[in-house]
């Protein structure tokens, strides 16, 4: 009787790899974006101390509260799985030492650990792409943190997006307006769910976050946040409207939106799709001045954002359909003791000395025809065969697979030139 086979966790997805392509297409497309803007690359560990993000993220939060795979090592400390990135990369500036008057622009990537409701866009295991920018005060990093997401979303092909923004303000001028919504909720506390009374007491503007249907016309008519910033606030909103307006970016102004994590203040915005359910944000960020100070740094001044990359992956396919595996440029037929031998030493010599040269060694044997029939399946470009015969004659047959050409005969020597030339004609 056979074992019932293991399935993977739910929400923790495979990624076959006829599904690579799409992705080390924007792995590469995104580094090379982040260059191009000079932000370096920062790696983390996976696993953090639990305090980090219970006082970085919020225990009122959705993330802290309910979502966080958390668990005690054998020496008795509380560990958690990564939800999110940016509490990492400060974590790691304040503990190497790199915010002692200096600037950072950085990135990293890899993959999130929450344990949500699974549906489509939102797993349990996902990836990221996060950029984070530490020490600039003023609106023109918002703009440029903003331009680096859009240039990226644009370039992978996302089209159809919306940027909604907004402005959180200053933690004093939050402070009038939570009293503000406090009063107003309370007045409504009998229609409030669960986490909206614990938000309540909490942090009420989290309530304005909540998805329950029955609380949206209450919340359309509370107090709007940006009715009271301060003068701080809106001069610094408005320098980065400014810098947006100036340089077409077109965006949308959301007075609701509040971020799901409770660090932000200034700028938040959001790029978002209506092409995958329920699921719309693709790209979310703001700034976070107070979190470096409140992690025990100094006072630093710090913005960044958050790419699905799964969402990313999907919307590309959803409007520019699938991303093809890169076929090999050649298929290498061969049929013999000495011609295998042969082939297997011939085909380094190739990778060697033809830069990108992608070569399919047929291993485990089969007829000449059957490999051929392997060779066209490959999508390869051209064949090459070596069985005894030409491993005599130290030839190889170059055969064309996409063009109607007669086979020639390559004597080894010639095999570089020959390919080498073949390639820059593609």
């Amino acid at each position: 009787m056979s074992q019932q086979q293991i399935q993977p966790p739910k929400g923790m997805n495979d990624i076959l790899p006829a599904e690579t392509a799409a992705w080390q297409r924007l792995e590469t497309l995104a580094r090379d974006i982040f260059a191009s803007y000079a932000y370096q690359e920062i790696r983390l560990p996976l696993v953090e101390h639990t305090g980090l993000f219970k006082r970085s993220i919020g225990e009122f939060t959705d993330v802290v509260s309910k979502e966080m795979y958390t668990f005690d090592d054998p020496s008795g400390d509380s560990l958690t799985l990564r939800p999110e990135a940016t509490a990492g990369i400060v974590r790691a500036m304040i503990s190497n030492g790199l915010l002692h008057n200096q600037t950072q622009r950085v990135w990293t990537a890899g993959p999130m650990f929450r344990h949500e409701n699974t549906q489509r866009g939102r797993f349990r295991q996902f990836n990221q792409l996060d950029v984070e920018a530490f020490g600039y005060p003023g609106p023109d990093i918002d703009a440029e943190v903003i331009l680096l997401s859009s240039r990226l979303l644009t370039q992978a092909g996302v089209k159809r997006l919306e940027l909604n923004l907004n402005s959180l303000g200053t933690p004093a001028s939050r402070r009038v307006y939570r009293e503000k919504l406090v009063e107003y909720f309370t007045a409504h506390k009998s229609k409030l769910d669960a986490d909206s009374l614990k938000r309540l007491d909490g942090n009420p503007l989290r309530i304005l976050d909540s998805k329950n249907p029955e609380l949206q016309d209450i919340i359309r008519n509370a107090p709007i946040l940006t009715e009271h910033l301060d003068e701080e606030s809106r001069t610094h909103f408005g320098g980065l409207c400014r810098h947006l307006d100036a340089l077409g970016v077109k965006y949308v102004l959301n007075p609701r939106l509040v971020r799901g994590l409770d660090y932000y203040t200034h700028t938040v915005f959001e790029w978002v799709t209506t092409e995958l359910g329920s699921q719309g944000a693709v790209c979310s960020g703001g700034r976070y001045d107070g979190l470096v100070e409140q992690l025990g740094g100094k006072p630093t001044p710090a913005i960044g954002w958050a790419a699905g990359q799964e969402r990313i992956v999907d919307l590309v396919r959803v409007q520019n359909g699938e991303v093809p595996a890169p076929a090999p440029d050649v298929y290498f037929v061969i049929a013999g003791q000495r011609a295998e031998a042969e082939g297997l030493r011939i085909a380094e010599t190739l990778r060697d000395q033809i830069p990108g040269l992608r070569i399919e060694m047929n291993c485990g044997g089969g007829s000449f025809k059957s490999q051929l029939k392997r060779s066209d399946k490959s999508g390869a470009a051209w064949a090459l065969i070596l069985g005894d015969s030409e491993t005599e004659k130290r030839v190889a047959g170059l055969k064309s697979l996409r063009v109607e050409a007669p086979q020639v005969e390559v004597a080894w020597e010639r095999l570089v030139d020959e390919l080498g030339a073949r390639l820059a004609q593609r």
